[in-house]
Order: C-alpha cells, then sequence, then structure tokens
C-alpha cells in the first residue's frame, strides 16, 4: 500500500517509516523510531533523489511506483551511501534498467565496494559547482565530505529552491504522515531527538558541519526547502533550525540557566552527550571505583572525547569509603583528553556520605559555578 506525501507542485516524498529498529546504528536508543527519506521529482525526466534502508525497501517500492504511474525512471541521484539510504540502489537498477544514476567519484567507488552492479547503467560523475537539467528543474551540486562520510554531497534545486541535505538537518524520529517541520511542536516535541541526532551521529564532525553551513549561506536566500534523509521537511523558519546546527557544531552552549540531572547509571549515555551539547556548565559526580572512575561515568567521558565535545565548564564531585581518586582522575581526563574545557578549583570531595560538615565546600562549588556563568 502506497504512502506518499507532496513537497512541492512536482516533488513527492516517497520514503518510509521504521517502528521496528530498537537501537539506530545498533547504538542509539529511538523509541520513537526514525523515517528513511526518499523523493520523487516529476520532470521532463523522471528523479529519485536516494534510496531507503532495506528493512523499508518494499515500502520505497511500492511508493515510487504509485508516484510514476507507468513512467519510466530516468535518473537515480545519490547524495550519501551510507545503507540506511543506500541499500536498496541495486533493487532500483534490477527494476529500472534503464535508470542512469548521478552521483560523485567517492560515492561511485563505495557503490562498487558494497557490490552495486552500477556498471550496467550509464554513471554520470559530478562534482562541485557542476548543474545538471532534468528539464524544467535544474540543479547544482555541493560537496558536504564528513557530514558524516567521505562521499557525501548536497543537491540543490536552483529552480525551486529545494535542498536534499542528505544527513544535514536530519533527525531521529518516525514521520507518521506529518511530513513539515511546521505540522508539528517541533521546539517541544522533536529539538531533542534532532540535538541527540546531530551530536551523536556527526558531533565529530563540527568543522566539517560548519565549512557545510559557509557554503549554504552563499546560497541561502535560494533555500525554501530542506529535504533531510532522515525527519520532517523544513519549508519555514529555516534560519531557526539552521542556527541550532551552527551552535551545536561550534560546540556553543544553548542555555546557561537551565539545569538538569541525570543518572549515568540508568540514562543512555547518547542522552547525556546530547545534554552536554546543551549545556554550558557539567557537574560529574562520581565515586572511586577499583581505585578508578565509576565505569559508566568513564564511558560518557569516553564519548566526549570522540564527539569533540569543546567550551565547556567542569565543577568535581568525589566519593570514596578508603581511597578517594576519582576527582583527580575525573580533573584528568578532562584537562588532557578534552579540548578548551575549564575545571574550577573548587571540588566536593566526600567520605562515604555527605554530612553537614561538608555544607561549606557544597556552597563555595555552588558560588564558583554561578561566578563562572558571570
Amino acid at each position: 500500500m502506497y504512502c506518499v506525501r507532496k513537497v512541492t507542485n512536482d516533488l513527492y516524498w516517497v520514503g518510509a517509516n521504521d517502528h521496528r529498529l530498537a537501537l539506530f546504528e545498533n547504538c542509539f536508543p529511538i523509541p520513537r523510531g526514525v523515517s528513511y527519506n526518499s523523493y520523487c521529482l516529476l520532470d521532463e525526466k523522471t528523479v529519485l533523489f536516494d534510496t531507503v534502508d532495506w528493512s523499508a525497501c518494499r515500502q520505497l517500492l511500492e511508493n515510487l511506483a504509485y508516484v510514476l504511474d507507468g513512467r519510466e525512471l530516468d535518473y537515480l541521484l545519490v547524495n550519501h551511501l551510507e545503507p540506511d539510504h543506500a541499500a536498496c540502489i541495486e533493487e532500483i537498477l534490477l527494476r529500472h534498467p534503464k535508470v542512469k544514476l548521478i552521483s560523485n567519484e567517492k560515492a561511485f567507488m563505495l557503490m562498487r565496494q558494497f557490490g552495486f552492479h552500477v556498471d550496467g547503467h550509464e554513471c554520470i560523475e559530478v562534482k562541485e559547482g557542476d548543474t545538471f537539467s532534468f528539464g524544467k528543474h535544474t540543479v547544482t551540486f555541493v560537496g558536504a565530505p564528513m557530514v558524516h562520510w567521505p562521499e557525501a554531497m548536497v543537491t540543490l534545486d536552483v529552480t525551486d529552491g529545494v535542498l536534499f541535505s542528505a544527513d544535514a538537518f536530519g533527525t531521529f524520529g518516525a514521520l507518521d504522515g506529518k511530513l513539515f517541520a511546521d505540522e508539528v511542536d517541533f521546539e517541544r516535541d522533536w529539538l531533542d531527538d534532532a540535538r541527540r541526532y546531530l551530536t551523536n551521529i556527526v558531533g565529530k564532525y563540527g568543522p566539517h558541519i560548519q565549512l557545510l553551513l559557509k557554503k549554504a549561506g552563499g546560497v541561502l536566500d535560494q533555500i525554501k526547502y530542506i529535504c533531510p534523509l532522515h525527519g520532517p521537511v523544513w519549508r519555514k523558519d529555516l534560519g531557526w533550525f539552521i542556527e541550532k546546527y551552527d551552535t551545536w557544531s561550534r560546540y556553543a552552549p544553548e542555555t546557561m540557566s537551565k539545569v538538569a540531572m541525570y543518572d549515568v547509571s540508568s540514562t543512555h549515555v547518547s542522552q547525556l552527550i546530547s545534554e552536554a551539547f546543551k549545556y554550558s556548565h557539567i557537574v560529574l559526580a562520581s565515586v572511586t571505583y577499583n581505585l578508578g572512575i565509576y565505569p559508566a561515568m568513564h564511558d560518557f567521558l569516553m564519548d566526549m572525547k570522540a564527539l569533540n565535545l569543546q567550551n565547556r565548564t567542569f565543577a568535581i564531585i568525589e566519593n570514596g569509603s578508603w581511597a578517594v581518586k576519582s576527582g583527580d582522575l575525573m580533573q584528568k581526563f578532562v584537562n588532557d583528553e578534552l579540548k578548551n574545557m575549564t575545571v574550577l578549583n573548587e571540588r566536593l570531595s566526600l567520605a562515604s556520605s555527605m554530612g553537614t560538615d561538608k555544607r561549606t565546600e557544597l556552597e563555595a562549588l555552588a558560588d564558583a559555578i554561578l561566578e563562572s556563568m558571570k
């Protein structure tokens, strides 16, 4: 059964929603599911922009057949080769033997590595700045390497101002019929998942996102729609969401005034990372465990390092019953392994429990945090 949505007069969303997958990339919980977005353009020539995960291939094929309504598929344009978007390339080639492929040099290399039989089709290799016409619609290509694979590119339909943004501007969460960001309360219901998606999937590559944003800035006045490969399509308030991506990719905090508390033992580390990107100050509170940092806290710190978190202020609370080591070890990790971080001199050091004699240290720590926010 087909399930499609019209994006513009001749552009259709033909993707799929996935509620069965528990862990995205077998790492990140997605209790609200995820969408795999694919788009079909009906011009003098027909064009499919990217495919979907293999688990959703049947839905893609049904959607595509409905939109084509008997027409041949002329072009398959591939922006990104990650399997959740490229897994159905071979199936499209088999069902549309005359289809021509458009992508870049590295993408074609990866297609062959994945075993896709692209050489039986006409392969049109493009590079940044090239243009291509499908009739009324002309597109141009912009490289987006390491956002978040090296072959990634984005495609701008200069006729209608549609940016096919690959993994950029994506978010976790299934669409479930509401395609556009303005059809939902995005800030209330989607922003946390958008941040968690960006920071955990692409957070390491902030400078590459900044480079892409600078390129997009040159054509920002032309962009009227943003069509990502995951999550809602943007047609209003584009600047608001672009600003969020700019903030996250610069490792700048969103807020200095709000407070949230998490137990690292029972909160998935992807959520902790998302919150670390959100807040300006982080208090690390860890017991000493086998003369080291508590394992869940250490994992959190390791993820901060892997995802390149920067420009935060830390306060430290340590605990131990006979050999208190965690504070020194956390401070050493932050100083030696993370970038551009500040650790406050004030520290709360506990022996087994929080006694009344520690009230002065606790107040000094709180005062130091407030003073550092000025």
